[in-house]
């Protein structure tokens, strides 16, 4: 398999034949824009233009557009780069809105302009589209694709613009990547979490209160809340300190912070009745950290100073972008910000390190580093001039290269403050997902003025960095609901032990048993319904309890319980044995 880079082209270049094959087979539409992506590909299309008729497309039409576009791949045609300029530009999407918007935008950045011809330029059967590239050579390197769905997407994703027809679909290198993809596909529908946490009654989703913002049964705030303690177990290790800040904050915190400048558009604005002061919700912990640091002097003697928080957070994501609990409006995350002298900052990026791998370890995921850099092509996106960053991401990779982490560097997805180690964790379907992140701050603590005294008395800006060491507990879950198809290892279960008494002569017994597991911690129900006990073990297994406790009068007599694990295999043991057996399991997290 060829690298990343390649099967981006390679997509990209799928997702052009797409839009050239639905060009052909409805004339009228107009081309919007779409873009290849780590999964695929997409593209926009209005199929009903101003002055035209309106051309319906669905998911049944995926037939005919595939066979087109195999008409196309098997062409091989060639894809070409031209440069032009706006005025040719402007002649050549004459009639096309979407195009002579994107034209306009690049005369005002001063860009440079550039298509891409499908087939020989101004040919028959060929196709040209305003675009940056990069693309494969030609259309017979594309060996395997699929269209997947359609759906409906707002210009620019904003609601006030028209609503377009958006086809989505993916291309690989080879038809057996392309099956492994699709089957991957099915599974994650199986297992998606939004269905799954339905069923298990873990959390709700009101219209009355609103898109992206959870409510959480009793079951599943117990999974939010362990893992949650989890994390606190591990960065107390370190010497984090919880502390609290509040929901609602002045504007004039962020725009000291910087993330009014870059990133208001996604922060809720809060209206008082009795100021006219600009408040916000608070979409992240740093700046009050930094406040809570400021509150007095600091001496070299103090540092690092090490502050953790679990505060609730709101982001004001469009809602097209929400996604179960993957991407809300109102989470917490396991924040922490670390103040520290720059001879500290190795140890400290190692310790978190550390607790990250340790945190990660009991779900049974491998992961790999990615070293986040800025985009030096567009530093109008970040905080801080050039040479800052030049410092930050030289002093991140020396920590990486002096004590041989493996990492891959990619351009681009640095914070606005600094640089960071993002660990990406890879799933039970072989799925990527950011979960924890420490990044280097040089920024922040200037613009806050943080100070402390060093050894001759002078006063230095500490360096800050900011960690999460697994990130949202919300996000985390979606996430382990998917990996674990629903059914969670023991000491993350809101049900682990469901007792199953097989008459009513052995609900005495059954009831004995429920003290014991009580005494220890375990969480159990005890199903005395008027049931079979084949339906009772039915609804245990659809509710995906670890361990079932089965009682008929052998096991009453005898002292012992019918084990019967998830995975269906049963066995007999004494009730000690199986109270020592589930203690066990839950303390080391296997």
């Amino acid at each position: 398999m060829k690298d990343k880079d390649y099967l981006y082209k390679l997509r990209h270049s799928a997702e052009h034949v797409l839009h050239q094959a639905v060009k052909e087979l409805y004339p009228s539409i107009h081309l919007a824009m779409g873009p290849a992506t780590d999964e695929g590909f997409y593209f926009d299309f209005d199929n009903s233009p101003e002055g035209k008729e309106a051309v319906t497309i669905t998911d049944a039409d995926f037939k005919n557009i595939e066979k087109r576009m195999w008409n196309i791949i098997n062409k091989n045609l060639p894809i070409t780069r031209h440069e032009i300029s706006a005025k040719e530009a402007h002649k050549l999407f004459a009639d096309n809105p979407y195009k002579q918007e994107w034209i306009e935008k690049a005369e005002v950045n001063k860009e440079v302009i550039t298509i891409y011809w499908t087939g020989e330029p101004n040919a028959q059967g060929s196709m040209v589209d305003l675009c940056a590239g990069p693309h494969v050579d030609s259309t017979g390197e594309i060996k395997a694709f699929k269209l997947l769905s359609i759906a409906g997407a707002y210009w620019h994703g904003d609601e006030k613009n028209k609503m377009l027809t958006r086809i989505y679909g993916t291309a690989f290198e080879s038809k057996e990547d392309l099956d492994k993809y699709l089957w991957q596909l099915e599974e994650a529908k199986k297992r998606d979490h939004r269905k799954l946490g339905k069923e298990m009654q873990l959390f709700v989703f009101s219209d009355l209160v609103g898109p992206g913002l959870p409510i959480y049964t009793p079951k599943g705030a117990l999974v939010r809340r362990l893992l949650q303690e989890h994390v606190n177990v591990l960065q107390k290790e370190i010497g984090y300190k919880e502390v609290w800040t509040p929901q609602v904050t002045k504007a004039d915190l962020f725009k000291t912070s910087g993330h009014y400048e870059k990133y208001k558009d996604d922060m809720f604005r809060v209206v008082s009745n009795y100021t006219d002061e600009e408040y916000f919700l608070k979409p992240m912990n740093c700046p009050n950290h930094c406040v809570l640091y400021a509150s007095q002097s600091r001496s070299y003697r103090e540092l690092p100073l090490r502050f953790s928080d679990f505060a609730n957070l709101y982001r004001d994501e469009k809602p097209g972008e929400l996604l179960g609990l993957s991407r809300l409006r109102a989470f917490s995350q396991d924040d922490g910000h670390c103040f520290c002298r720059e001879d500290q900052v190795d140890e400290e990026f190692l310790n978190v390190a550390q607790i990250v791998k340790k945190a990660i370890e009991p779900f049974n995921m491998k992961y790999w580093i990615r070293l986040s850099l800025w985009d030096s092509n567009h530093p109008e996106k970040y905080l801080g001039d050039k040479e800052i960053w030049k410092s930050a991401q030289s002093k991140l990779k020396d920590i990486l290269d002096k004590n041989n982490i493996e990492y891959t560097a990619v351009e681009g997805e640095a914070a606005i403050y600094g640089p960071k180690l993002d660990f990406i964790a890879i799933d039970a379907l072989g799925r990527e997902w950011q979960i924890s992140t420490i990044q280097l701050d040089l920024i922040m603590p200037g613009r806050f003025g943080l100070t402390y005294t060093d050894q001759e008395g002078k006063e230095k800006t500490p360096l800050m960095i900011h960690r999460a060491i697994l990130g949202s507990p919300e996000r985390l879950m979606g996430l382990l609901i998917e990996h674990y198809a629903g059914a969670f290892p023991l000491w993350l279960a809101p049900e682990q032990v469901r007792i199953i008494p097989i008459s009513e002569r052995h609900v005495e017994a059954a009831q004995n048993i429920a003290k014991s597991l009580e005494d220890i911690g375990v969480r159990f129900e005890l199903d005395d319904k008027a049931l079979s006990m084949q339906k009772k073990i039915r609804n245990a297994q659809q509710s995906k309890v670890n361990y079932m406790l089965i009682l008929g009068d052998v096991e009453v007599e005898k002292g012992e319980v019918n084990v019967r694990s998830r995975d269906g295999s049963t066995q007999n043991m004494s009730i000690s044995m199986f109270l020592d057996k589930v203690k066990n399991e839950i303390e080391s997290k296997k």
